[in-house]
């Protein structure tokens, strides 16, 4: 826990923190297998507070202070340029891998890659089947919504695969960390040649002896931005006491990497069966690896009375249809950007049952949808080079 009288913030002088952003540069530069990790410090500039700041959540309940004002909702949080900045790294292949103790759900929904990220300590908005292992992103806090203790992770919700029970991925006191991603993390600290730690205490094990094992080495070495000190300072080759944003926006000029825009996407599959006139429309959403994700509302065909409110979305209908007949389904969605309704069409072909895959970009900034269709879902690949696959990971825990 924090203490009662938190660590005073230091900050470097902007010339001090600019000669430091050049030499990350040069260090980003020469690296070979570059790794970043980020604590609950990370989210703060939208509005999540940390845990061990002067107005952390740990440092007010030490202090027996409550938060003013109203809670911040993550789900209606906006992508800092700090998370935007490590996704424009990692498109670029520069950033190989992110370590993070975050469970705010903002680095994946930033666009960091789910093979590329270890989160240790959960996701709120993400929670598995343990009995058949299948995950759900949720647009929704992924947790119970009855009273339960802190190690009843049962969300009361049944797995659609299996009818297994679904349960929440976050990490609390004296649970161990899931193994696989502790796994990954490890085997990318163990590669790594450069890792930087974005706003962390590092004080929580075993999350903690991820940058320390780097910072360790003599052929590696560790950066470390936070404003107050961390357990590992002395393992570091390069200290900055700066925001996170002030840090990377710097050093993304320097590496003359534009910081790109916060766009929500969303990836949507229509599905249509056809037997004679009998016609049924499954619409569902995906995440970029094909996991299951909730993001809508409703789902309602043009020309239908009712709408589909339920997941699977499943609208059967009775037409004498064309081929190439424009079926016009309106989508509601969870509206936590204020997104609006939008309205998506299918293509009706008489010769085949078919499928297509959406893209659906949002803009929170202009209120704006952007979508394509692309055909069928271009799903990655989870056995990348570099980060360990998903095997290799399972044998290493197991020797």
């Amino acid at each position: 826990m924090a203490p009662t009288i938190g660590e005073e913030e230091r900050y470097d002088v902007l010339a001090e923190v600019d000669k430091k952003a050049q030499t990350l540069v040069e260090q980003i530069k020469k690296s070979k297998h570059f790794i970043a990790f980020t604590g609950a410090g990370v989210s703060t500039s939208a509005g999540i507070p940390d845990f061990r700041g002067p107005e952390g959540n740990w440092t007010l309940r030490a202090q027996g202070r409550e938060r003013g004002g109203e809670p911040v909702n993550t789900l209606q949080a906006i992508p800092t340029p700090r998370h935007m900045a490590l996704v424009a790294l990692q498109n670029r292949g520069i950033l190989k891998y992110l370590v993070s103790q975050n469970c705010d759900g903002l680095h994946r929904r930033s666009g960091i890659l789910p093979n590329k990220i270890s989160e240790l300590h959960g996701n709120t908005n993400r929670e598995i089947c343990k009995d058949c292992g299948k995950e759900y992103l949720r647009d929704y806090r992924a947790v119970a919504s009855y009273e339960h203790s802190d190690h009843d992770h049962r969300t009361g919700r049944k797995c659609a695969s299996c009818g297994g029970v679904l349960h929440d991925t976050i990490v609390n006191f004296d649970e161990f960390l899931p193994a696989i991603p502790l796994e990954l993390a490890r085997s990318n600290a163990k590669k790594a040649d450069l890792c930087l730690v974005l706003r962390s205490s590092l004080t929580v094990p075993p999350a903690n002896t991820i940058p320390e094992s780097v910072g360790k080495r003599k052929s590696a070495k560790l950066a470390i931005c936070n404003l107050q000190t961390t357990e590992i300072d002395k393992h570091s080759s390069l200290r900055i006491y700066a925001k996170t944003d002030d840090l990377m926006i710097k050093v993304m000029e320097k590496l003359e990497i534009p910081i790109p825009t916060f766009i929500l996407q969303r990836h949507l599959v229509i599905e249509m069966e056809t037997k004679g006139a009998q016609h049924k429309v499954t619409v569902s959403g995906v995440d970029v690896d094909g996991t299951s994700v909730t993001f809508l509302r409703s789902v309602k065909l043009e020309g239908s009375r009712r709408a589909a409110r339920s997941e699977p979305f499943v609208i059967n209908f009775r037409d004498d249809l064309e081929s190439g007949a424009q079926l016009k389904l309106e989508l509601e969605f969870m509206g936590h950007y204020g997104e609006p309704n939008l309205e998506v069409t299918h293509e009706y072909d008489a010769e085949r049952n078919t499928e297509t895959s959406h893209l659906l970009e949002y803009n929170p900034q202009t209120g704006e949808w952007k979508t394509s269709i692309q055909g069928g879902l271009d799903v990655i690949d989870l056995t990348g080079d570099d980060s360990m696959d998903l095997t290799s990971a399972v044998d290493a825990l197991s020797v």
